[in-house]
Parts: structure tokens; C-alpha cells; sequence
């Protein structure tokens, strides 16, 4: 059974930190590229963040700078580290793990809020 299990979610003020993790099973997590996309109710799903099997890394627009995705593949774990967080980078924040196309597994999802 494949699993993934987003964690580190909350409230956090403007300005603040956050560290996202992703705790995947019953997949061979190291073959996988691994993302992390975020979704605000009545919009549509977009893509925060991707690392590839092999490490390359991509970002959306809106998080250059301030987001950094990284994969341990001997713990089966992605992580998103967040800084500088806006208002607008509420959401929720889901995990995502695709066999280059073949195959694509989602976690439940993680509340991120953004607020004073």
C-alpha cells in the first residue's frame, strides 16, 4: 500500500518560517520524482515545487527565492522548506510522487496559514 504522509503544517505570521515533510511507503521512493503543489479552495492545483530521481529541482514563479525543495532518499522523505511566507501562500499543500509519467501517488494534504 502506498502512502504519503505530508506533515509540519499550521499558523504561521507574515514573514515567517515553515518546514514541510513527506513520509512516503510502499513505493522505491528513490526512482520518483517528488513534488509538492498546493491548492486554494475554488482554484486549481498548481505546482510549488519538484525534484527529480536524480536531484534536479524546479519552483513555481511565486516561491523563487523563498522556498527550497529537498529529497533523503534513505529516509524515504521530501521537504519543503519555506521562508519569508505571504499571505497568499496559504493553502493546502499537497505531496506528490510520479514514476516519470506512469504512475503518481498524492498524500492527504497539509494546511498552511498564513496570517497575522
Amino acid at each position: 500500500q502506498v502512502r504519503l504522509v505530508e506533515s509540519g503544517g499550521g499558523l504561521v505570521q507574515p514573514g515567517g518560517s515553515l518546514r514541510l515533510s513527506c513520509a512516503a511507503s510502499g513505493i522505491t521512493f528513490s526512482l520518483y520524482n517528488m513534488g509538492w503543489y498546493r491548492q486554494i479552495p475554488g482554484k486549481e492545483r498548481e505546482l510549488v515545487a519538484g525534484i527529480t530521481s536524480g536531484g534536479s529541482t524546479n519552483y513555481g514563479d511565486s516561491v523563487k527565492g523563498r522556498f527550497t525543495i529537498s529529497r533523503d532518499n534513505g529516509k524515504n522523505s521530501v521537504y519543503l522548506q519555506m521562508i519569508s511566507l505571504k499571505p497568499e501562500d496559504t493553502a493546502v499543500y499537497y505531496c506528490n510522487a510520479d514514476l516519470a509519467g506512469k504512475v503518481e501517488y498524492w498524500g492527504q494534504g497539509t494546511l498552511v496559514t498564513v496570517s497575522s
